[in-house]
């Protein structure tokens, strides 16, 4: 036995509408047993032996997929229908025959060749053949190839952009109205449930704070942040105050405090406003009492999402009420739902750019029947996420389109509101 390893570039090219790419790949591989034969052709399996197309991985291309990393070699013909199969099921939630795939698509080979690739396709775990039906559906496996390989990118038509800059534009300029309405757009135009989290007010740089007395007793801070994001808490307060002591100490904490992040005004406010003397209104000392509230997350979270009924809508879930009960379980714990979004596994690194997990790929096991979207968006100083939950057989091409255009308007719109 010995350790083998054997390069090969293979040509593949393919014009149709939802996207499989063409280019010239180099396909590596390595393993332990004899040498093979290698010889030149477009086709891996042929052109190194039996079964060694299973064990390589593509290492370099020309063309652009959607996710630059593919770990799966396919030939032409097999990546053409696979793409087509799973396109078929998005499309109608039923399984998909090599007849139907003959009929709808020019592919120029018969039914008996195209069913002869759609086994060798369920065969290598791309597909599965359920119950008795003649025809296939796509794995986990299958989508995370369409994903990864097949699927091309497409940004938002102008039209939809422009339709959802003047939605944005006409919602309130309250963060949380804004961002509940952000929600309500994902969910409205993906057909499935849209999530925005708000950024970690944590992460914010605070610009003012403000106090605002309500009554002889109770006072009202506002913490306005870099990019338009604040937060409201009123505090109780010993004994009437004038208006002027209150102003003259808020810019004492002003003057010491802005510019910090809340995470950094929390653990130094002390040592920050130690040297501040005889200060009447007791509000340093006040302010003191209550950092870990007043510099905090706001106590009534993050998450916002919308388009509940859509779901319900889904053949999978009218099918299976064990996997709604799920997702509704899961929304009811906001600390989870914030957890697997802001998962930074597999991230990009430019913001604004889409995360696909597809099924058990999410850690949380009440969902593994489903898929998330996920893109982070910039406000200011601090980041926020949004994203897409659907089952596994939504349409990728679509909600990536959508996450990502969303995420790049969250933005603009920041920009253009404080510039």
């Amino acid at each position: 036995m010995a350790w083998y390893a054997a390069f090969l570039e293979v040509s593949v090219c393919s014009q149709s509408k939802n996207g499989y790419f063409g280019g010239f790949y180099r396909i590596a591989a390595c393993g332990a047993g004899p040498r093979l034969p290698f010889r030149r052709g477009p086709d891996p399996d042929k052109a190194v032996g039996k079964g060694f197309a299973k064990s390589c991985r593509i290492v370099k291309s020309s063309a652009q997929p959607y996710r630059p990393v593919p770990h799966h070699a396919l030939t032409e013909r097999e990546g053409e229908i696979l793409r087509l199969v799973i396109s078929d099921f998005i499309d109608t939630a039923g399984p998909v025959g090599s007849r139907a795939l003959a009929r709808r698509y020019p592919l120029g080979i018969s039914p008996a060749s195209i069913r002869n690739t759609m086994s060798d396709l369920e065969e290598r775990g791309f597909l599965d053949h359920p119950y008795t039906s003649a025809g296939r559906v796509p794995t986990e496996l299958g989508y995370r190839v369409f994903v990864d390989q097949l699927m091309m990118r497409q940004s938002l038509s102008r039209e939809e952009g422009r339709m959802l800059r003047e939605e944005m534009e006409r919602a309130s300029t309250h963060n949380e109205v804004f961002l509940k309405e952000c929600s309500r757009l994902l969910g409205r135009l993906s057909n499935l449930l849209g999530v925005v989290l708000s950024p970690k007010l944590s992460k914010g740089i605070l610009e003012r704070m403000e106090a605002v007395p309500l009554s002889s007793s109770r006072l009202m801070f506002v913490i306005s942040l870099r990019g338009g994001l604040f937060k409201t808490i009123v505090l109780e307060v010993e004994s009437e105050l004038d208006r002027r002591d209150v102003d003259a100490a808020v810019a004492v904490m002003n003057e010491r405090l802005a510019g910090l992040t809340l995470e950094d005004i929390r653990r130094t406010y002390a040592s920050r406003m130690q040297d501040v003397k005889d200060e009447k209104t007791g509000i340093v000392r006040l302010v003191f009492n209550a950092t870990g509230t007043v510099f905090s997350e706001p106590a009534d979270g993050r998450m916002s999402f919308a388009g509940a009924q859509h779901i319900l809508a889904q053949p999978e879930f009218q099918e299976d009420p064990e996997a709604l009960r799920n997702l509704i379980s899961l929304l009811e714990e906001e600390d989870v739902v914030v957890q697997l979004f802001e998962d930074e596994t597999g991230r990009p690194a430019d913001p604004g750019k889409a995360t696909v997990r597809i099924g058990s790929e999410i850690v949380d096991g009440k969902v593994d029947k489903y898929s998330i979207v996920t893109a982070s968006y910039q406000l200011g100083e601090t980041s926020g996420t949004i994203g897409i939950i659907g089952p596994t057989r939504m349409d990728y091409v679509r909600v990536v389109a959508l996450v990502e255009g969303m995420a790049s308007l969250l933005g603009r719109h920041d920009r253009a509101t404080h510039h």
